[in-house]
């Protein structure tokens, strides 16, 4: 399956990073309506891994590096959460020595190796026209990367944190709010069961969306999030007022995992990094409870309060996607087949104010998306503001 040609021609998916729910939904609405407009769909596999480990070669076998996507194949895939299509944190700009595929190591031998150029070899032994990666600034901000280099690009925004600049929406924000509600709504029985507080870590590395949103509709009396640093006394002071104005007797607080002590750094699980130069997230939960129980004395008149301590992590990513996460997809697999069908490319398709729209694609590259603290967040009760939601988005504080 080598130089695919149609009528109108060939355009590539993929997909990359973390899984969400909505991906396959994305999938689905593009193959169909390429279909039906004469274009042939490809279905790149493991994200940019699957086209930098593919050989131009008329007699390999590359089905584990791409699929020919049709009608049949999307439509049961297009009700299930995660991607079919697979994924992977693959950069192929920053290809480390041992992860050069076996048949470039004689090209390819440097520490670090930029394989663009067999990228767009690649893609164009497929014929591909057109090419749509869906993802998170990581994943996207190469997509710019080929575009610079003349690909023909179509990019849609995923990822649980929603911190992708120039939209209000991400594929997979609603699931995973959806989630962390409903996940802290059944844990909140054993936290009043034994009068506890409930210490519950949430993605977001950098923007503290996951933790802001559903506190704000009333699951969580506290967070704490990426973009501020909080003092621990304040918040266990907060966290025993919650709890003994409780009838229950429990309080929880929301901890983004790229929440920061006051005067502390990050915490990760681990000193190994991924190919965009992130280590693994992990653990403020845990420290976070223990310094609760630790302090928390000091204002229950000397006794100490023990915690439920959660880390929610991939349960709010797993499973089918929610409405939002099947209906926003939808919209953006067939915004991206209006651009290709006139012609445009270079852009990202969003979600601004209310609107679905599209923008200059390296607007990724060119700025970040975080929680404005000024308007949104109240720095000494560590919790949203609830005030001025006239004419506010949707989902409140995801607009630039």
């Amino acid at each position: 399956m080598t130089n695919i040609k149609t009528k109108k021609g060939v355009i590539a998916i993929l997909t990359g990073g973390g899984d969400v729910p909505g991906l396959n939904p994305a999938i689905r609405a593009i193959t169909i309506r390429a279909g039906r407009e004469g274009y042939q769909v490809i279905g790149l596999r493991r994200g940019w891994a699957g086209i930098i480990e593919m050989k131009r070669d008329k007699g390999f076998d590359n089905s584990n590096n791409y699929q020919i996507l049709t009608e049949e194949i999307v439509i049961k895939a297009g009700r299930t959460g995660g991607t079919f299509l697979h994924t992977s944190r693959t950069r192929p700009s920053h290809v480390l020595k041992a992860d050069v595929p076996k048949n470039l190591q004689d090209t390819y031998n440097d520490e670090v190796n930029d394989l663009t150029p067999e990228v767009i070899k690649n893609l164009d032994f497929l014929g591909v026209d057109y090419l749509i990666p869906i993802g998170g600034d990581d994943t996207l901000s190469y997509g710019v990367r080929l575009y610079k280099e003349g690909v023909k690009v179509v990019a849609i925004p995923k990822t649980m944190d929603n911190d992708v600049p120039g939209t209000d929406y991400c594929i997979g924000f609603s699931t995973c709010i959806t989630r962390t509600i409903m996940m802290t709504d059944s844990l909140r029985t054993s936290a009043g069961s034994h009068e506890r507080f409930l210490v519950l870590e949430v993605f977001g590395r950098y923007a503290g969306y996951t933790a802001m949103l559903p506190t704000m509709a009333g699951a969580a009396n506290r967070c704490v999030i990426p973009e501020y640093k909080f003092d621990i006394e304040r918040l266990t002071e907060l966290l025993t007022q919650d709890r003994l104005k409780n009838p229950s007797n429990y309080s929880v607080v929301l901890i983004s995992e790229g929440a920061m002590f006051e005067g502390g750094e990050m915490v990760f699980e681990g000193g190994v990094k991924d190919a965009y130069g992130h280590a693994k997230l992990g653990g403020i939960g845990d420290l976070v409870s223990a310094k609760l129980k630790e302090l928390s004395p000091k204002y229950n008149n000397g006794k100490a309060i023990n915690v439920i301590n959660q880390k929610l992590g991939y349960l709010v990513r797993g499973g089918n996607p929610d409405a939002i996460d099947s209906i926003v997809p939808m919209a953006y697999g067939n915004l991206a087949l209006d651009l290709i069908l006139e012609g445009i490319h270079g852009r990202l398709v969003v979600l601004k104010n209310g609107r679905y729209d599209n923008v200059p694609v390296d607007v990724v590259t060119s700025s970040k998306k975080v929680v404005n603290i000024e308007k949104h967040y109240n720095i000494d009760r560590l919790r949203p503001y609830y005030k001025s939601f006239e004419m506010q988005p949707l989902l409140i504080m995801t607009s630039e």
